[in-house]
């Protein structure tokens, strides 16, 4: 079964559980929020990684990813010149089955995909974990700052995100860790991202890592 979003291509992956800030100032992203507040609670749109193309202006989006997520929209700021900071939390992934191009932003017909630990979770989370850890410190050795107050949860679902959100990497690297089918799947990922991450962070302690770290997600 599927449903109509709005969509708001992007590029950065939104994940599960974590917080995106957007603004908003573009014509066809007001109007965009503007029908969403004329909704019922909860307001919520789909989030989806540009492949090709550019976030702004006419030739912006020409290949979408297949994988995104839904961004529920929480706080509304609006500016009298017609802008908006908006606050929104990232809750179940979907896959773009479809595009609607007859409002000026677009619209997709989507399906939603299940979330599951998947075989074998708890094992490789134990092991992610500790290799997050040591990304953290090495990272710290090298003068980079990542949040320490992020709280790693024991499911391996809601690991799997945090850690996704929280490691330095591509978009590529991202948007293939949301499109893994369970939790498993994509700690295992995230095992082998944080072990290559980790060596290159051991040989070079002074890498200026600070200028690719991306602050767009909080973790909630």
């Amino acid at each position: 079964m599927t449903e109509r979003l709005a969509l708001f291509p992007l590029g950065t992956v939104l994940f599960p559980g974590l917080v995106l800030p957007l603004h908003l100032f573009e014509e066809r992203y007001r109007l965009m929020v503007g029908d969403l507040l004329e909704r019922p609670e909860p307001r919520r749109f789909g989030v989806v990684g540009i492949e090709l193309g550019h976030e702004v202006g006419n030739e912006s989006a020409r290949r979408l990813a297949e994988v995104g997520c839904v961004a529920e929209l929480h706080d509304v700021t609006a500016h009298p010149d017609g802008r908006y900071d908006i606050m929104t939390i990232g809750t179940r992934r979907f896959r773009l089955k479809g595009l609607d191009r007859s409002r000026p932003y677009l619209q997709g017909e989507v399906e939603f995909l299940p979330e599951e630990p998947g075989t074998g979770a708890a094992p490789v989370a134990r092991r992610v974990r500790r290799l997050f850890l040591l990304y953290r410190e090495l990272l710290a050795v090298a003068g980079v700052g990542i949040a320490d107050e992020i709280e790693l949860p024991d499911d391996p679902v809601r690991l799997s995100y945090v850690i996704a959100a929280s490691v330095v990497l591509d978009g590529h690297d991202k948007q293939r860790l949301l499109e893994c089918e369970d939790a498993a799947l994509r700690l295992a990922a995230e095992r082998d991202l944080l072990a290559r991450e980790n060596r290159i962070l051991d040989s070079l302690p002074m890498i200026p890592a600070g200028q690719f770290l991306d602050g767009s997600f909080a973790p909630n």
